[in-house]
């Protein structure tokens, strides 16, 4: 995310999400919040000389998502699990864009927009997450196996398991300012350079830095099992409805998705029968921010499909949410899918947090739409 996601979070977290009189100080605080975001985007922590090393993460527990009401548990068709509010003495940990777990809900791993990687295990009391450990940071390299130290370089909004494990796999991240979707190969030593690079529509080699690749992930079923989907952030200049891709044997074909209220994407996680999780966010001076979970079906995932969707969960700051942008998800033996979602502070811990939000979808609710 670019600067302005700094000065957002300045705004809401000075003004509030709701209030006459609240609304009324975003005229007196507008130009504060202007100087002081910018000033805190350029604190983004560099990654050169950055070597993998272990952290330890301190983990507190989200005792409800909605804050008037923390004993609710059901939100549309999602029953909240459990939340934690992450942090870290290093100064590296943050800025968390993307984030893929794997099929036992266990080890995850993110990518920051920082070029950064973090990979940890994921412990549960019951089904509520508990904590993070065995975490461990590293930095994002490039095909010449170099660390990325520019900015427009080192841009990673999203991860997804193409497969194996954080522990053991195949990832691919996607970036954006250089925008491009790379392979990487993951170990229990961390993430390789990439191998490679997919193939690019020529309509995002032409988008603005900061409105370019900002979800990937890949289909997990269905006829077209496999394939990788990628949705930019951002409405392509002229465009009413947000642009997408899959690719089908190495070739791009368009997707669009339609835009709803002005949501930017920030993510998108593939499900066990070829649909679609799509994240969005959403932020207003007057509002604060939002965040809106979609739910696109597998027969609707296709080259050429203009698709909707439904919207499963919308959320603001009356509820425990930050800036989300990443999301994952796993399936549990009996059918439900289980979502996790992760916030990218901005490398702000004054003002923003990162957060690990986790619900599930059961399997008896997808089957009956």
């Amino acid at each position: 995310m670019r600067a302005v996601s700094t000065i957002r979070a300045l705004t809401v977290r000075l003004i509030g999400p709701t209030g006459g009189w609240k609304r009324a100080a975003v005229a007196l605080v507008t130009p504060l919040v202007v100087a002081g975001g910018l000033a805190l985007a350029a604190g983004k922590p560099g990654t050169l000389g950055l070597q993998i090393q272990p952290i330890a993460i301190e983990a507190r527990p989200i005792s409800g998502f909605d804050k008037e009401h923390p004993e609710k548990t059901r939100f549309g068709r999602l029953e909240w699990r459990g939340g934690l509010v992450l942090t870290s003495q290093s100064a590296n940990f943050g800025g968390w864009s993307g984030l893929a777990i794997d099929a036992g809900g266990k080890s995850i791993i993110a990518v920051s927009d920082a070029g950064t990687w973090l990979t940890a295990e994921l412990a549960y009391e019951g089904k509520r997450p508990l904590g993070l450990a065995s975490a461990r940071l590293g930095p994002l390299l490039s095909v010449d196996k170099k660390v990325l130290t520019r900015n427009r370089d080192r841009d990673a909004e999203s991860v997804t398991l193409v497969d194996g494990t954080p522990g053991g796999g195949n990832l691919l991240v996607s970036f954006e300012g250089n925008d491009r979707i790379g392979r990487f190969g993951v170990s229990a030593t961390g993430v390789a350079a990439p191998s490679g690079y997919l193939k690019l529509p020529p309509e995002v080699t032409r988008v603005r830095s900061n409105d370019g690749l900002e979800a990937v992930s890949v289909l997990r079923g269905g006829p077209m099992k496999g394939a990788v989907v990628a949705f930019t952030e951002h409405l392509l200049a002229g465009e009413a409805n947000h642009a997408g891709w899959i690719w089908i044997a190495g070739e791009p074909k368009r997707v669009s998705l339609t835009d709803i209220g002005g949501f930017e994407i920030t993510d998108a996680a593939g499900l066990g029968d070829g649909g679609l999780l799509v994240l969005e966010r959403r932020f207003r001076w007057n509002e604060g921010v939002k965040m809106r979970l979609r739910l696109i079906k597998a027969q609707d995932v296709k080259p050429g499909a203009l698709m909707s969707g439904e919207v499963l969960i919308e959320a603001d700051l009356n509820q425990e949410i930050d800036n989300m942008e990443g999301l994952a998800v796993h399936t549990e033996p009996n059918g439900t899918t289980v979502l996790t979602l992760i916030s990218d502070d901005n490398f702000n811990p004054l003002l923003q947090r990162t957060v690990l939000l986790q619900f599930a979808l059961p399997a008896s609710s997808v089957a009956a739409r």
